[in-house]
């Protein structure tokens, strides 16, 4: 017997949109889960699990039933359900995989773009593979661009303090026909969904990343946000 089809990385995204745009709803009406599903005439569990994991398909009777319950059209309910795009920086130092991965999910991040040349840590989770891993789990699409990530030669400018002349040597770096190919990818992707570029240091003023940031930026005319 075929399984359920696997949901794509936009639908998941869309779902959790949905899901965060009921429980916004709810809450400014001081409304419990189990309030909404009373109003509703939904059982509570289906209104858990709308809320809690986006479920990727809600009916389309659920839907108008919450819509009706909460007073607001559909229109209204689906407004800002598709993914807005942007970028946001992910510095993490001081971070465990888990924590990282809650935070990506909570700002509605849909794609990580890693800007590490090698993609190796010795913190758990962090490496490449693992990393994909647990991405791609949590609905997450993971990239890796190699050509955008910082050569060890120039990596003591920005540890040192010496940030102008570490942004200047990387910048000179950025005008190789992979790095240029790999800002332009990744500023399509920022236009159409929110992109978290990721690399160690917490501090993204010590980090290259602010210079991809920057550049893509220019290019996309998108918002930058830290990651909380």
């Amino acid at each position: 017997m075929a399984g359920r089809p696997v949901a794509s990385l936009q639908e998941r995204a869309r779902a959790q949109e949905l899901a965060q745009r009921v429980r916004a709803l709810r809450e400014a009406r001081g409304w419990t889960r189990e309030r909404l599903a009373k109003e509703a005439n939904l059982h509570t569990r289906t209104l858990v699990r709308l809320e809690s994991e986006g479920a990727v398909q809600p009916g389309f009777f659920t839907v108008g039933a919450l819509a009706a319950a909460l007073e607001v059209s559909l229109d209204d309910l689906f407004r800002g359900v598709h993914p807005v795009g942007g970028l946001w920086s992910a510095g993490y130092e001081g971070r465990d995989i888990n924590s990282f991965v809650a935070a990506l999910q909570g700002a509605g991040v849909s794609a990580v773009a890693d800007v590490r040349m090698t993609p190796i840590s010795r913190k758990p989770g962090f490496s490449k593979t693992r990393l994909n891993e647990a991405l791609v789990a949590a609905g997450i699409e993971y990239v890796h661009l190699r050509a955008l990530g910082n050569p060890k030669d120039n990596r003591a400018p920005f540890w040192e303090g010496r940030l102008d002349e570490g942004r200047a040597r990387f910048k000179d770096l950025l005008q190789t026909e992979a790095a240029m190919a790999c800002l332009a990818d990744l500023a399509e992707r920022a236009k159409k969904s929110r992109v978290a570029v990721l690399c160690f240091e917490q501090d993204v003023e010590r980090c290259h990343r602010a210079v991809v940031l920057t550049e893509v930026q220019r290019v996309a005319g998108v918002s930058v946000t830290p990651l909380p």
